[in-house]
């Protein structure tokens, strides 16, 4: 018995040498990437008491109710009508979108995050690359939509919050992280006018809650 367990043992340094074992301790944690980045970790998502009108609607953990986004768009695209991109970088990210459906006159809610794997130089760019077109799309929105008026309220290198009006009224907030190559993107909406009034809680608070996940989430890269 004492050769069997002896044999065991040498196996085992053996596969671990090798890095072909992973130690109890080393298991995919669903929470953090990595070794997780196959997927959306848990903790990559703003928290339902950082999202405005919680207190009126008590918004459900978003990874709760997450799905995965197999080509994932920002929402104020569908309302402004944009057109696809061609060669578009979401189509090969890592992207799940979490969507919360009221009836009509209330706010409906989406949120998304999307990270690309590999090299952080290279999706670190990829997700600048997004953030800017989405950007310039949204200035573009009224072009394509002739009732939706857009109005930047944040413009800053790597995070933006606008407000489009119209028969529908939405609140669109992006956030980009090139050190860890994600994009975070929380939308609300209603048909103009809304049936409860939209608090004004500060966007630069609501873009900080929204970026904060990701340094947590992504460890190592903040």
């Amino acid at each position: 018995m004492e050769g069997v367990e002896y044999m065991r043992l040498v196996i085992a340094v053996m596969l671990v040498a090798c890095g072909l074992a992973v130690p109890p301790d080393a298991a995919a944690d669903p929470d953090t990437c990595p070794p997780n980045c196959d997927r959306i970790p848990e903790a990559a998502w703003v928290a339902p008491w950082a999202i405005p009108l919680n207190a009126r609607y008590a918004w459900p953990r978003l990874a709760g109710v997450a799905v995965t986004a197999v080509a994932p768009r920002f929402r104020f695209e569908e309302l402004c009508g944009t057109p696809p991109v061609a060669q578009d970088p979401r189509a090969y990210a890592v992207a799940e979108r979490a969507t919360v459906v009221n009836p009509d006159g209330q706010w409906q809610l989406q949120a998304q995050v999307m990270h690309w794997r590999g090299e952080t130089w290279r999706g670190g760019q990829l997700a600048q690359d997004v953030f800017h077109a989405a950007v310039a799309a949204l200035r573009s929105c009224q072009r394509t939509n002739p009732t939706a008026s857009p109005s930047l309220t944040v413009n800053e290198p790597d995070r933006m919050a606008a407000v489009i009006s119209g028969p529908v009224i939405l609140r669109e907030y992006v956030v980009a992280d090139p050190d860890n190559s994600t994009v975070t993107e929380l939308a609300m909406w209603s048909t103009a006018p809304p049936q409860t009034a939209w608090p004004m809680p500060s966007d630069d608070n609501l873009l900080d809650a929204l970026g904060a996940p990701l340094c947590t989430a992504y460890i190592g890269s903040c």
